[in-house]
């Protein structure tokens, strides 16, 4: 179980534009295939080769656990075909103005966070298809916890300015260690530039050492540079 640096395109927010669970990994097609299949490899994961919307923002558009996976009510059949053949879970369009489901969920196969303005019954749809509770909090005061994160079922990463009663519920939700660092050379939004399962864990390419230590120790994994 390693952590990997990389960049998608030379961009090392990598969070943005890919999500993982624990059998796949979703990278855009603007990536050349064989550094798609290099960063699937990672984290011992099947490639789906795809985009969410016409768009390259799988990450932020997209959240999804071993069970589960929310997408937006713009995703096209095409690429809801390409999730299927390679996805065994449930697949739930969300019918709402919302469409960043990576930025405002952030799931496990334990357990999940919300951001607290998302309506109940659209709570309680995320939670039947995820598999999971879902809790509502903010991360650092702020309502995009999918990416001021990142969660794995072995550990969290957050922002750095977690509050004490934040950690709680996170340690709540998802029942694992919870700690706090930055990614690319000092950024708080964990979630926009790591890409993490319990196989492994790939960093935005300007990720520091010491950045890469506390990823390695918060997500169980070995640090290690490519």
């Amino acid at each position: 179980m390693t952590v990997y640096l990389s960049s998608i395109v030379g961009n090392p927010s990598i969070g943005v534009y890919t999500l993982t669970t624990e059998s796949i990994v979703m990278i855009p097609r603007m990536v050349p295939q064989q550094k798609a299949q290099e960063l699937a490899d990672w984290l011992k994961a099947k490639l789906v080769y795809t985009s969410i919307s016409g768009s390259v923002l799988i990450g932020a558009l997209t959240c999804a656990n071993s069970n589960g996976m929310l997408l937006p009510s713009s995703v096209r059949e095409e690429e809801l075909t390409e999730i299927r053949n390679a996805f065994d879970g449930t697949i739930t369009i969300m019918e709402t103005k919302k469409t960043a489901y990576g930025n405002i969920v952030l799931a496990s196969d334990k357990g999940a966070i919300a951001d607290p303005h998302i309506k109940e019954d659209d709570i309680k749809k995320i939670a039947e298809t995820l598999g999971v509770e879902v809790l509502q909090t903010e991360i650092a005061g702020l309502p995009y916890v999918g990416s001021l994160a990142a969660v794995t079922n072995k550990g969290v990463l957050a922002h750095p300015l977690l509050k004490d009663e934040e950690r709680k519920i996170l340690e709540q939700a998802f029942k694992v260690p919870v700690d706090i660092g930055t990614i690319n050379c000092g950024i708080p939004y964990v979630g926009t530039g790591l890409l993490a399962n319990s196989h492994g864990a790939v960093a935005g390419s300007m990720t520091t050492g010491p950045e890469m230590f506390i990823i390695g120790n918060a997500m169980d994994v070995v640090q290690e540079v490519e």
